[in-house]
C-alpha cells in the first residue's frame, strides 16, 4: 500500500502520517517527487485504517496489486540514479560496459580498456570472478580510470568480489539464487541483476526486491535475451522489456546484445534499438582477436567493430537527450 499527499502537503502533514503508520507497528519509505510525495508501507496492509484517507494533505490511499513493493513505480514516482564515482546509471546518462567474458592477462585488459576509454565508455567487465583472477583485477584497477565489473556465481565469493570490483553482476543463472542476492545486499555495491532466460519481467523485478528488501538499493537490471522457438539467435532479445520495466519500475535497465544473440553482427542493430527504448545502458563483449579468445568468441566483437558501434550509438543517444 502506499499514500499519495496532496502537493499541498507540509512537512508536518507527511510526518504525522508517517509517525501514525509506524506506530502501527509498520514500516515506511518516503519518496519525494517534484509534485508530489509518496509514503510507501511496508508489512501487514490490513493494519492500515481506511480513516487515514482522512489525515491532513492526504490525497489518496492506493492498494498495490504486483507482489514487488519497493521496487514498484508506484512506490516511488521518480526514476532512481544510481551511482559510482561519476558514472551514473539512470535518467539523462547513458552507460556503456564492455570486455571480455575471461581476463587472459593484465595487459590484455589494459588494451582493451584504452580502447573503451577512447570510444566514450564507462565500465570494463572483467568477466567471472575467481580468487586466481584478484590479483590482476587489482593491478588493472592501478592503471585504469574506468570502473570495474566482474560476475559473481557463488554465494562465498561475494563479499571477496565486492573488495576488488566496483559493480558486481548476477547473471541470468542466478536470478533466483537467494544466497548470492542476500549477499549482494550486504554489500554496498550496486549490483547489475540479471533477467533469467525463462523469467518474466515480474519474477525479475521480484528478485530486485529481494536485494531491496535486504538494504541495498544500488540494483540496475539488465536484459540479455529470454529463451524462445526462435533459433537463428541464441536467444531473443525482449526489446520491450525495457520500455515495460520503465513502465512498472524506477529501476534504471541495461541491456546486452552480445549474450541474447550470440552473433556478432547482430550488435550493432541491437544496440540501436536498445538505446532507442529508452535503455540506460549496454553491456558489449568485445576482445582484441575475437577467433583467439579463451572462451566464446561469436558474440565478441573486435576493436573496429565496437567503435563502429559506439559511433553508430552516440546520435540515438544525444537524441534521446542522454550524455554519454
Amino acid at each position: 500500500m502506499i499514500i499519495v499527499m496532496k502537493p499541498s502537503a507540509t512537512d508536518e502533514n507527511i510526518e504525522a502520517v508517517k509517525d501514525f503508520i509506524e506506530d502501527l507497528g509498520l514500516d515506511t519509505h518516503i519518496s519525494k517527487g517534484k509534485s508530489v510525495t509518496i509514503i510507501g508501507i511496508i508489512g501487514d496492509k490490513k493494519k492500515v485504517p481506511d480513516t487515514t484517507r482522512l489525515f491532513p494533505g492526504v490525497d489518496k490511499l492506493v492498494h498495490l496489486t504486483e507482489s514487488y513493493k519497493l521496487a514498484n513505480r508506484k512506490f516511488k514516482s521518480e526514476p532512481t540514479v544510481i551511482s559510482t564515482g561519476k558514472i551514473k546509471f539512470g535518467v539523462d546518462s547513458f552507460v556503456v560496459a564492455a570486455g571480455p567474458c575471461q581476463i587472459e592477462s593484465v595487459e590484455q585488459m589494459l588494451e582493451i580498456a584504452h580502447v573503451i576509454e577512447i570510444n566514450g565508455g564507462d565500465i570494463l567487465r572483467c568477466g567471472v570472478f575467481t580468487p586466481d583472477v584478484a590479483p590482476m583485477i587489482d593491478e588493472i584497477r592501478k592503471k585504469t580510470n574506468l570502473k570495474l565489473i566482474a560476475e559473481v556465481k557463488r554465494e562465498s565469493l561475494v563479499q571477496e568480489a565486492a573488495k576488488h570490483v566496483d559493480i558486481l553482476l548476477v547473471g541470468p543463472s542466478n536470478m533466483e539464487n537467494y544466497g548470492i542476492l542476500k549477499e549482494c545486499a550486504a554489500t554496498d555495491k550496486p549490483i547489475i541483476l540479471c533477467r533469467g532466460l525463462s523469467a518474466t519481467i515480474d519474477e525479475l523485478l521480484n528478485s530486485a526486491e529481494y536485494i531491496l528488501t535486504n538494504g541495498n538499493d544500488k540494483v540496475i537490471l539488465c536484459e540479455r535475451g529470454i529463451r524462445t522457438y526462435e533459433t537463428s539467435t541464441r536467444n531473443t532479445l525482449d526489446i520491450s522489456a525495457v520500455p515495460v520495466i520503465k513502465a512498472k519500475s524506477h529501476l534504471p535497465i541495461v541491456v546486452d546484445p552480445s549474450h541474447a544473440a550470440f552473433v556478432m553482427e547482430y550488435i550493432k542493430p541491437l544496440s540501436k534499438a536498445a538505446v532507442a527504448a529508452g535503455a540506460d545502458g549496454l553491456i558489449i563483449e568485445i576482445h582484441p582477436t575475437p577467433g583467439n579468445s579463451a572462451t566464446h568468441c561469436s558474440q565478441a566483437l573486435d576493436f573496429s567493430d565496437f567503435t563502429d558501434v559506439m559511433r553508430a550509438i552516440k546520435p540515438i543517444i544525444l537524441l534521446e537527450e542522454r550524455n554519454i
